[in-house]
């Protein structure tokens, strides 16, 4: 493990950790990180817990090996079904965020691009809830990881998670599926009111399961419409793009429906409202206070590629111009902006160190072993 990014005196301190070996070996390596963070298996329903071994054994194999080897850090049995023996989380989840989708078409270069504000409040955990900050706690974004994993057999791949080491925000795998989360309706977004693990993919998981299984949008499509989900009343959606060009939106919405949005070969802008609600750019509702902008965010991004050849450059200018203002009334920072370039297998990110602003120099990782 290396430090690449910030420091003690600085708002963020990203590590970057590299795993080698048989996905039974990476998870053991992820659980003793997991444990040196303060994480501990979780106690659940037996019935449950054998329920969702059983489904990642069938579905989702590379994390099951994984869990076998955080058994293996803890001593346990592998087949017992008291503790959860995934959920890696080290600080809380959910995100704000603006997205968007360049197709190889609209670039000069000819590179498929997809650029992302990671969006979150820059607050403790004691903040958040309203109460006075305890003693050294820490922002609950202050510690992301960027997390390189090279299995013996499969998909290599690199993440970036401020919240759990088998899940991720942002992924790119070697084959150049991208994949990022955001939330989906941040308006009725609230703090869940259950966090025990089901059977499936959680909302931090699913991102982490596409870049284990899938090389590309037809493949992710597939596996996400046949795949259990679950959220805990936060919902999220995401925006999944290849190698060949191709790029779609995942929503669920609160009746369980299931949504792919896919523009074609177009520019594909989210933000946080359900798209499959509010499709056309051009008529959104006006924000209101709960809104967190996230019509204003749209109609910039949309209005910014529309027709147009946009680079490189572009597209991180367009991003910029949608991140939150320095302002206290505002609850939100930028607190990373990734663009991924799903022909070259890389992301590129810059990490938030304190309001100014400043964030570091872009660095760039990559989706395969180099």
């Amino acid at each position: 493990m290396t430090q690449v990014a910030g420091g003690k005196d600085d708002f963020q301190l990203v590590h970057y950790l590299t795993l080698k070996g048989s996905q039974f070996e990476i998870g053991r390596a992820l659980a003793e990180e997991a444990r040196r963070l303060g994480w501990a298996p979780t106690p659940g329903d037996p019935v449950v817990n054998r329920a969702r071994r059983t489904w990642f054994e069938r579905h989702w194999p590379q994390h099951h090996a994984r869990m076998d080897g955080a058994a293996a850090t803890l001593g346990l049995d592998p087949e017992q079904d008291a503790l959860a023996l995934d959920g890696l989380n080290y600080v809380p989840e959910g995100s704000g965020c603006s997205a968007l989708w360049i197709p190889p078409s609209a670039a000069p270069d000819g590179h498929g691009r997809v650029g992302r504000n990671y969006d979150f409040f820059p607050l403790t955990t004691s903040e958040i809830m309203g109460q006075e900050p305890k003693p050294n706690e820490l922002p609950m974004a202050a510690r992301p990881y960027v997390i390189t994993t090279v299995p013996d057999e499969g998909l290599s791949s690199t993440v970036i998670t401020m919240s759990d080491l088998d899940g991720c925000m942002d992924g790119i795998n070697s084959a150049g599926l991208a994949v990022m989360l955001l939330i989906a309706d941040f308006s009725a977004a609230a703090p869940p009111e259950h966090v025990s693990p089901q059977v499936g993919l959680g909302s931090v998981q699913l991102p982490r399961f596409l870049v284990d299984t899938c090389e590309n949008v037809a493949q992710a499509k597939q596996a996400l419409l046949g795949a259990k989900q679950y959220d805990h009343g936060l919902l999220l959606h995401y925006l999944v793009a290849d190698a060949n060009g191709e790029a779609f939106v995942w929503e669920r919405g609160k009746d369980g429906s299931e949504h792919i949005i896919d523009l074609g070969d177009g520019p594909l802008c989210v933000t946080n409202h359900p798209l499959h609600r509010h499709p056309d750019p051009m008529n959104l509702p006006e924000d209101d206070e709960h809104s967190f902008r996230t019509f204003e965010r749209l109609r910039t991004l949309h209005e910014r590629s529309k027709g147009a050849t946009m680079s490189p450059q572009d597209l991180r200018d367009a991003l910029r111009s949608v991140r939150p203002k320095e302002d206290p009334a505002v609850p939100f920072r930028t607190l990373w902006t990734t663009v991924f370039d799903t022909t070259d297998r890389t992301l590129s990110t810059s990490f938030y160190l304190g309001d100014g602003p400043r964030y570091t120099e872009e660095l760039v990782f990559h989706g395969y072993e180099r």
